[in-house]
């Protein structure tokens, strides 16, 4: 081995990785910010690698699953995120434009304006339930907003990171898009760079690493994470589309999607009932399940079982498990990773599944005779990524939605939140922090600068380095008494 390969050897991830940051910066600050028609290319760009090779980017999440719908992968990988992507290209011209401010005051020589600027380079670290959507999603807003991007493929679907990076340089240069393959230990170096910005979409626990390892260069980050989503079935909700909706909505993606229901208030009185709608619902959907290649497996064997973990102590502490396992077969089987559709009901807090995040086919079933036992439960836990309500849009309604906390709410349908295109799309407190799609994820990728210029004869600001006269105190007296007695006002109109 020469001495240069013996350097290189023992390079550190990091060594690389700041190479990479190095030249997508350098290329940012000689270029300098791109116009409409770059910003737009790249984005067109960004479109075509998909469509171009979506039945290789298909194939590999399938493999990487084990058992994925080939449809469901179509409509949630691609076709999905085609609205919110052209609704951003459609809007970037509107977007760039400054905001003029002080306008009376530019006739005169004062002019002041907001102009949204590219941050420069943004990281992005990927999830693996939507490897493809959840990483091409905000890598074109960030494009949008005139940045660079690296994308930190997850090492848990390695079949699409390794595709994702391999296709990349045949639609973008480098320092224009860089796509990062590896472990731990690269996500990890991934997370301590300084970037002008960093966007992580992953669980609550990981994300706080990623912010913790963000903050030593000060680096501001979007944080997209889950959270147990819960669900309200109010009184008078159509009870049996309610039911079979909720079922049809926990088993998306196998029931490992950030916005899927994690468990249900429903009305003492109508509680058997809705199980045995969601019930007859599941086994409608899963005759089969083993050898059903539209059913989803567990990604790999850890969510596997700790989901199967996650059961067992529910039943060992109580709780009635009801398993829509079909004529035939014995689930949960490791051999493909599948668990069969699961529905927990008599939860108290002594179990696990009472306080994780399931991210799997279960849903937990909870009775409730006032809806006030309802908010209060969702109140005392860390606010959601979403909220689900099923019912009509009545005076309750408007009360859970003023009264409880949540990134989003959804009414009678799943991720009903995420259907315009415009539609800000974040969590709040321990689901989250920032937001992204449509103009939130322009303005996330965007600094805004005020830019004031003066061309008046004197200076506006001047006057509070100058010597402070008699007349000039008896202003700020008088300026003074003027504010105190209008808040005086105020105050008193208000009691």
């Amino acid at each position: 081995m020469s001495a240069i390969e013996e350097r290189a050897a023992v390079r550190s991830p990091r060594d690389n990785l700041d190479e990479l940051l190095a030249a997508q910066r350098r290329s940012f600050i000689s270029a300098g910010p791109p116009d409409v028609a770059l910003r737009r290319n790249r984005i067109d760009r960004l479109l075509a690698m998909v469509l171009d090779n979506c039945e290789d980017f298909v194939a590999a999440t399938a493999a990487d699953y084990g058992s994925r719908s080939r449809s469901a992968a179509f409509l949630s990988e691609i076709l999905g995120m085609l609205s919110v992507i052209e609704h951003t290209r459609a809007h970037v011209p509107q977007w760039m434009r400054a905001t003029k401010l002080l306008r009376a005051a530019g006739l005169a020589g004062l002019r002041a304006e907001v102009v949204p600027s590219p941050l420069g380079v943004v990281g992005v670290i990927g999830p693996w339930n939507f490897p493809v959507q959840l990483t091409v999603l905000p890598t074109a807003a960030a494009f949008a907003a005139g940045n660079r991007v690296m994308i930190k493929m997850s090492e848990i679907t390695p079949r699409t990171a390794e595709l994702m990076a391999a296709t990349a340089p045949r639609y973008f240069d480098a320092t224009e898009l860089q796509v990062v393959t590896g472990g731990p230990e690269v996500a990890a170096a991934f997370a301590g760079l300084p970037f002008d910005h960093l966007f992580f979409t992953g669980s609550p626990a990981v994300g706080k690493l990623v912010a913790r390892a963000a903050s030593e260069n000060l680096v501001p980050v979007t944080l997209e994470l889950g959270g147990k989503n819960p669900v309200v079935v109010a009184p008078g909700a159509d009870l049996d589309r309610a039911a079979s909706r909720i079922a049809q909505a926990r088993m998306v993606n196998g029931g490992q999607v950030c916005v899927c229901p994690d468990y249900v208030f429903v009305p003492d009185a109508q509680m058997d009932r809705f199980v045995a709608v969601a019930r007859r619902t599941l086994s409608n959907l899963f005759p089969t399940i083993v050898g059903n290649p539209d059913y989803c497996s567990s990604v790999n064997q850890a969510n596997f079982d700790r989901v199967v973990g996650l059961i067992a102590d529910a039943r060992a502490h109580g709780a009635r498990i009801d398993s829509v396992v079909p004529d035939g077969e014995v689930l949960p089987d490791p051999g493909s990773r599948k668990i069969a559709p699961t529905i927990v009901r008599d939860v108290d807090d002594r179990m696990q599944i009472a306080g994780e995040e399931v991210f799997g086919p279960v849903l937990v079933v909870r009775g409730y005779s006032a809806l006030e036992e309802a908010v209060d439960h969702i109140n005392a836990n860390p606010s959601p990524l979403v909220a689900y309500w099923f019912g009509p849009d009545d005076a309750d309604f408007r009360s859970f939605v003023s009264r409880t906390r949540s990134g989003g709410v959804a009414r009678n349908d799943f991720a009903a939140h995420m259907i315009p295109s415009d539609a800000p799309f974040g969590g709040v407190g321990r689901s989250g922090t920032g937001a992204y799609h449509g103009k939130a994820g322009f303005d996330t990728f965007s600094h805004y600068r005020s830019v004031v210029g003066n061309d008046l004869p004197f200076s506006v600001t001047g006057q509070a380095a100058k010597p402070f006269t008699a007349s000039m105190r008896i202003s700020t007296d008088l300026m003074l008494r003027r504010a105190r007695s209008r808040t005086a006002a105020r105050l008193k109109k208000f009691r």
